[in-house]
């Protein structure tokens, strides 16, 4: 939702807002927490994404991927087992694998129909774990993405996750993605080939995160196929440059095909 909103300022920094202290809540984004309360107040999870998108001024439509109540269990190298995306989050030991509880739930029709409506289907940028790969937990979405014609691609994210990514480089993102599913679902990888300034990596490292290498050879061995641009935006944090971003994914994925 903050992707697609019009505001870029306080509203989307409030929902991106993630707490650092107090009982209950530290580790626990404001986003989630408005969307669970609004879900309590409208009766309805659709509803409440639909109003909260009013609130962010959202261009465009947004559909969760299912409206079943479901939660998130990482099994840990270790052989552990964690509850919770906020729990998962924290954790310092390297995933193996994530599922949901239940295991098999419906999707959302208009979810489904978005997917077979589409004419690009990206995924991320967006925590590994607890995001994106959630998303094709559901027979129903990877089915739909499976049978799209339309070109799939994995936004790569600018920096590992301290505990979800720790040490990962691109093709590691890539083989999790494919790890957790029955068959290739990616088509092309874009990802950041710009450096990041030393003063703002310096901070970065100093939590545990680190520019995403990119590692061209096992990537394209993966039979994907790998574009790498200056995405790169500093203000103090890193974010992918948007403008940049979409420019890119038009003339890579779209624009080329409408003309041939």
């Amino acid at each position: 939702m903050v992707a697609l909103s019009k505001d870029e300022a306080l509203l989307s920094r409030l929902f991106q807002y993630r707490f650092h202290a107090g009982r209950g809540l530290r580790g626990h984004n404001f986003g989630n927490l408005f969307l669970a309360a609004l879900t309590h107040v409208t009766g309805d999870f659709a509803e409440a994404v639909r109003v909260s998108a009013k609130v962010l001024a959202v261009r465009g439509r947004i559909f969760p991927s299912t409206l079943s109540n479901v939660h998130l269990i990482a099994t840990l190298k270790d052989g552990s087992r964690v509850k919770g995306e906020t729990r998962i989050s924290r954790s310092r030991i390297p995933i193996r694998k994530i599922q949901m509880n239940p295991r098999r739930v419906r999707a959302l029709p208009g979810a489904i129909e978005a997917i077979r409506q589409a004419d690009l289907i990206l995924l991320g940028p967006g925590s590994l774990y607890t995001s994106v790969i959630p998303n094709l937990l559901i027979p129903e979405i990877v089915e739909a993405v499976g049978s799209s014609k339309a070109p799939r691609v994995y936004i790569a994210n600018l920096m590992t996750q301290p505990g979800e990514t720790t040490d990962f480089v691109l093709s590691d993102h890539l083989r999790a993605i494919r790890n957790h599913i029955s068959s290739p679902l990616i088509d092309a990888v874009v990802a950041n080939r710009r450096t990041i300034s030393p003063e703002v990596a310096i901070r970065y490292r100093r939590e545990g995160a680190f520019p995403v290498e990119i590692d061209s050879e096992r990537v394209l061995k993966m039979k994907v196929r790998l574009i790498s641009e200056n995405l790169l935006e500093e203000h103090g944090v890193i974010r992918h440059n948007s403008a940049r971003l979409a420019k890119l994914l038009l003339d890579e994925f779209l624009q080329k095909g409408a003309g041939s």
